[in-house]
């Protein structure tokens, strides 16, 4: 201990630092990840570092002793290299002062199939010669002709013949394949078998163009999305006795979770998930409550949310579980509740089932209620930037009811009119009511309310991180559990097609593709895609089913939607 106070006197340890941190992981066992300082303050005479645990997530971030620094591995903060305007124009894009730039003069060395460092070849070029291979990969839309891009596409000339050539691209289906394109790429006969009784069983089968439905040509002006047209193409579901994987990968859809880590999207103007680049501070990384008091239970948040900042130096926040008011004093809290009157949500209860009831709220009718609803979701959302302007939305509120009252289980939100096909905007499960199935019933009451109105839904994007296994959960068993319950019609093997699994379930058609890419479970094999339920995916299905005791009551359900585009119903 004094080594390390003699070294931190030596070594001035700041914001932005780097340098391993103990913690202890699930294990209950010592590790020293590597953290970033955020902050320093100091408490009687003791100084206290907020980490930030690379990789991790920040809900694990914390103010640590300094005894839990390594301070041998101390990387100080990189200074901020000014970096000139380009060719000293004012207003042009400078260069990366981290990036080693080839000049246009020097000569590029042809490609020798090793890889080298991307520093040496110029972003431009990169881009350029990019824009090239895609518009020569591209092949013309029997839709709607795209006008040619306006901005023009040129390679300098001395350039173009050193250029690396590109990894050849996968040749486009014929049009006899356009249908099943659209859904899935064309995807070569690479399906392994482990017996001669498995490929016989797989060459019985064979196309049916009559069973197919026929797809509708795209018209002239009409705008088409990828990944969503094609399907209903029929896909046959086999169920073998052994195991068997399908060899066959196919790409996310656009819409789907996984394409986030592609290519950054746009950033969001609608919603609960807007993109605020004003949050992206410093002050917002860390977390500002340190404890939350709600009925019986005792939160602690993961991430900042926008409570006053005279509440933040307390070392409680009380909060009323009926209306979410929030006092400084359990003194205060005592003295609300002999005013409060409510012991449920405000709004009209539409399903109750046992202990188990949903409330429908109004952000605009109840403002107040829906602005502290949103203040403590915060705490436990990452991605949450929307707090005050509740009037687009609605809120619907899960509860527990005992003798004291319906004490709230969770909530998500959806708005009103929404032009991307979003039944969830935000949605959470509290923290003591967590691992117990709360979260699926959730989710699976959203889309019972999309039945109701007749739509498929899914969720807003991005979804936390175990927002997107909650959801992957709910699609696959709900998925599987429609798959499992077909039936062979006329002695043949079962058929369904992507739009049947959509309008059954009222999950968007992109969600039903990536959760049966995700299951690995579809086959190409002769001009057909199968699906295959091998016994651990049967079996898996069942134990996971057997576990699952909370279900949605379609019959308890009181709910008539309403049509949000007229103003005057707001």
């Amino acid at each position: 201990m004094t080594k390390m106070a003699d070294n931190a006197t030596s070594v001035d340890v700041v914001e932005g630092c780097r340098l391993p941190v103990l913690r202890k992981n699930q294990e209950h066992e010592d590790e020293w990840p590597l953290a970033e300082i955020l902050s320093v303050k100091e408490v009687s005479t003791r100084k206290l570092y907020y980490v930030h645990y690379i990789d991790f997530n920040k809900r694990l971030d914390e103010w640590v002793t300094l005894d839990r620094l390594d301070l041998k591995k101390l990387q100080c903060p990189k200074k901020e290299a000014k970096t000139p305007t380009k060719n000293g124009l004012p207003g042009s894009r400078p260069s990366s002062p981290e990036r080693e730039v080839v000049k246009s003069n020097e000569s590029i060395q042809p490609f020798k199939g090793v890889v080298h460092s991307v520093k040496e070849v110029p972003r431009e070029t990169l881009r350029k010669s990019l824009d090239l291979n895609v518009q020569t990969a591209t092949a013309p839309s029997r839709g709607k002709t795209l006008p040619a891009p306006k901005r023009k596409v040129e390679a300098p000339a001395p350039l173009a013949p050193q250029v690396p050539p590109a990894p050849p691209v996968p040749s486009l289906p014929s049009s006899a394949e356009a249908s099943q394109a659209a859904v899935f790429p064309a995807a070569r006969e690479s399906t392994t078998f482990k017996s001669r009784e498995d490929h016989e069983q797989l060459t019985s089968l064979t196309t049916n163009g009559t069973a197919a439905r026929r797809l509708i040509p795209a018209q002239p002006g009409r705008k088409r999305k990828a990944n969503c047209g094609g399907t209903d193409e029929m896909i046959k579901v086999l169920q073998y006795n052994k195991p068997q994987s399908a060899s066959v990968f196919l790409p996310p859809p656009e819409d789907s979770q996984d394409s986030s880590d592609g290519i950054p999207t746009a950033p969001r103007m609608t919603g609960s998930l807007v993109s605020d680049r004003s949050h992206d501070d410093i002050v917002t990384r860390m977390k500002n409550i340190e404890c939350i008091e709600l009925g019986r239970h005792r939160l602690k948040p993961w991430y900042f949310s926008p409570y006053p900042q005279e509440l933040t130096s307390l070392p409680i926040l009380y909060l009323c579980e009926f209306c979410l008011k929030y006092v400084k004093s359990l003194k205060c809290l005592q003295r609300h509740l002999t005013k409060c009157n409510l012991r449920h949500p405000p709004g009209n209860e539409i399903y109750r089932k046992g202990t188990i009831s949903f409330f429908e709220i109004d952000g605009r009718k109840n403002k107040t209620y829906s602005q502290n609803l949103c203040l403590i979701a915060k705490c436990f959302l990452d991605h949450k930037t929307l707090y005050y302007d509740t009037d687009p939305f609605l809120f619907y509120v899960m509860t527990e009811y005992d003798s004291k009252g319906f004490h709230i289980v969770g909530y998500f939100s959806k708005e009103k009119e929404s032009t991307e096909d979003y039944n969830v905007a935000c949605i959470l499960t509290l923290p003591p009511y967590q691992r117990r199935g709360y979260g699926k019933l959730l989710i699976e009451f959203s889309y019972e309310l999309s039945k109701v109105e007749g739509k498929t839904g899914t969720p807003e994007k991005p979804l936390s991180d175990l927002g997107l296994l909650s959801y992957r959960s709910y699609w696959s068993q709900t998925i599987l559990e429609i798959l499992m319950d077909l039936k062979p019609d006329n002695g043949e093997r079962p058929q369904i097609t992507i739009n049947e699994i959509s309008e059954i379930t009222s999950v968007k058609k992109e969600d039903v593709i990536s959760t049966l890419q995700y299951l690995n479970l579809i086959n190409y094999y002769k001009g057909q895609y199968i699906l295959t339920l091998s016994e651990e995916i049967v079996d898996g299905h069942e134990k996971a089913m057997q576990k699952r005791h909370l279900r949605i009551d379609p019959k308890c359900l009181h709910f008539t939607p309403k049509d949000w585009s007229k103003r005057g119903k707001w």
